[in-house]
Parts: C-alpha cells; structure tokens; sequence
C-alpha cells in the first residue's frame, strides 16, 4: 500500500500546480489582446507646466460676420475686339518680317512689308491727275475772269467748273487708297514711286502667332500673324443652377489658375449668362480680370471664389483646428484643476474662412461657451497621439 500511494500523491500534486500555473498566465494573456485590440481615445490630458512651455492659448466658439463665397471653376479669354488678324490691303509677296511671337507691338508699327510692283501704276496716276488739276484749276480761274468781262460765253465757265470737281474727286479717291496703302502722300505728290508697302499693327498687344513667312504669297484675306491684347483679359466661369439667384454684375472675385495656385488674382463680375452652356447644368457667368495680370494668358484654367456677401456664422480662429486621418477637428476642456488640464477631441465640419477665423458645425454636441483650445491645437493632437502610441 504505501508503494502504491506514493506515485499517486505525486501525480495529484503536479496536476494541481499545473492548474494553478494556467491560471495565473491566462488573465495575462487576455489583457495583452484586449490593449492591443484597444483604439486610440478621444482625451488627453496636460499638465499646466505643459500648457505653459506650449503656448496654448484658449477661448470659446464665436459668432462671427464672416465673408460667405461660391466655389467655380472657369478659364481666361480676351474679348474679340481685344483680338486682331493682321493683314495687308493688298496682294504681294512679303519682303520682310520684324516680329516674331511673344514680341509686344504698338498700333500703327510696320510687322512686314510686301512687294507689289502693280501699285506703281496708282503712284503714277495720282501724280497725272495732280498736274491735270493743277491746270484745271488755272482753266477755271480764267474763264471766270472772262465770263466776268463778258469776254466768253457761260457755258465755257460750267465746262470748266465741271472739269475741276471731276478730277478733284478723282485725285481725293487716288490719294485714300495711296493712305490705306501706307504709302506717303508727301513722297507720291513729290514724284515718288514705291513698290513695297508696309503692313502695320492694328491694336497694341503680344504676338501670338506668325502665320506667313518670307517669300510667302498673300492677299487681303491671309492673315500674316495675330495680336492679342492681355489688358483686358476676361474670366469666364460656370456656375451651377443653384447658386445662380446669389450671383450679382459687381460681385468680386478672386482665384488662381488651376494648375498654379500660389498667386491670387482678383476680377469684377459685369455680366451674367441666360442660358446653360453647351450641354451642362452651369450658366457662364463673365468678369474682368482688374489690377496686376502678370503670368496670365488666354484659355488657362482658374479656380475662383465669388464673394457673394456676409453672413454671421458660429466659428473659431483657424489655427484652432486640426486634421487628423481626414477629419478636422477641435479640442474642448472637459476637466481641469490647478495641475493638468483634460481635452476631449470633437470632430466639425469646416465651412468658409476669413479674417483668419473659420465656420465650424460641431458632429457631436458640445455645451455653448465651452471653453477650447485658439492656439497650438496641433500640440495637444500631438500629445494625444504619442500617448496612444505608449499605451
């Protein structure tokens, strides 16, 4: 019997310590899943000496009158008579060309000039129709004098009344078309004769295209290069439906160019579309560019805000909210004694800014004047961050 009762005693003993060894490491076990398993909480708090040495300053959520806008994309274009094809009034062969583009011009400088040896014929017969009416006009002083002493009949004073007004108006024809032709009345009426002719610029602006070339064929309706005038640079947007009764001529405007948006630029709206453009459910809406337009050019994209007004609106200073995994956010004090401070993180939905102050719509209730953080709202995110990464 006592060899028997030995081995059992043993065997009772070690099933005993090993039970209670499973129970000691499986509460261990379970804990460790359970913080791990654990999410990130929505407090952190702060000690006073934190606050300080942080700079975080507090205050509550405002009603402010803050600038209320509409978002609208659009794009710049010059208007037509902005705009100008230049062209030779008569056919000829171009001599010469003194621009190329991207060359800012003045009206009225030669770009060309074109070779036409038929326009030698106009020279000539402004300058026979000039030595006609210069005896006409001896013709008619002395027949006048004769009528007058009763020295030649009427009719030989009509004739040569009638002479004179015929090559007047002939000479008067001949020298618009030398002056359209750009060719100088001084230098024809002196005996002159040219055969090339200058093409000049017929409004201020940049080239923007150079069409034609030396050597190259042209008439009145090949254009041999095109101006564009920037100065008056317009800004078409696309509003949609809903937003239209809040548009208003006056309205201003500003916006940057979609695909370089460091720089804003401002523009006044003057006119408001009556029909929906091409196929869309937006109404172009037309503005002038005003004030520095340096780095724009016609057809680029823009990204606009139209000022529609003020309106009073429950915000925060800017600098009060935070964003974290695509959420902004704000912290209010929910406990605080004179060593720490507790924050809670409550998430809001961002509206419009201005005056360095934002719309904010709280997503979860938050008690009027409770008190927030204005500044370094960054650090206590930051805080509440690391602390979840320790625990």
């Amino acid at each position: 019997m006592k060899f028997i009762f030995k081995p059992l005693a043993s065997i009772v003993i070690i099933v005993i310590i090993s039970a209670a060894s499973c129970k000691q490491s499986a509460p261990k076990e379970d804990t460790e899943e359970k913080e791990a398993a654990a999410p990130l909480g929505n407090e952190v708090s702060l000690t006073a000496s934190q606050i300080k040495t942080a700079g975080i300053q507090f205050g509550t959520i405002e009603m402010k009158n803050l600038a209320t806008a509409i978002k609208a994309n659009g794009l710049l274009s010059v208007p037509n008579q902005n705009k100008a094809l230049v062209t030779s009034v008569s056919s000829g062969t171009i001599r010469s060309l003194t621009v190329q583009p991207g060359n800012y011009v003045k009206k009225g400088q030669v770009i060309a000039t074109i070779f036409n040896p038929q326009i030698a014929q106009l020279q000539q017969e402004s300058q026979t129709t000039q030595a006609q009416l210069h005896l006409a006009r001896q013709e008619y002083q002395r027949q006048k004098e004769l009528v007058a002493g009763n020295a030649a009949p009427l009719k030989n004073l009509q004739k040569a009344e009638a002479e004179l007004a015929a090559l007047t108006a002939s000479y008067k024809s001949q020298q618009i078309q030398l002056s359209a032709l750009g060719i100088s009345l001084r230098a024809a009426s002196g005996g002159q004769i040219v055969t090339s002719i200058p093409v000049v610029a017929p409004i201020s602006g940049t080239i923007s295209e150079v069409s034609a070339q030396i050597g190259s064929n042209v008439d009145a309706s090949t254009p041999i290069a095109q101006i564009v005038n920037n100065s008056q640079l317009h800004l078409d947007l696309f509003v949609y439906e809903k937003d239209l009764p809040k548009v208003k001529p006056g309205q201003l405007i500003h916006f940057t160019l979609t695909n370089s948006a460091g720089k804003e630029y401002d523009a006044k709206i003057y006119s408001i579309g009556t029909a929906f453009a091409n196929q869309s459910k937006t109404i172009p809406v037309h503005a002038v560019v005003m004030g520095d337009k340096a780095g724009l050019i016609e057809g680029m994209n823009i990204t606009a805000i139209i000022s529609i007004g003020n309106s009073v609106l429950p915000a925060v200073p800017t600098e009060a909210i935070v964003s974290s995994g695509g959420q902004d956010y704000i912290f209010s004090i929910k406990k605080q004694d004179s060593k720490e401070t507790v924050f809670e993180r409550i998430a809001i939905a961002r509206g419009v800014s201005d005056v360095g102050f934002t719309e904010i719509t709280p997503v979860q209730d938050l008690k009027p004047g409770a008190a927030i953080v204005t500044r370094k709202t960054f650090f206590v995110l930051a805080k509440m961050i690391n602390t979840g990464d320790e625990d």
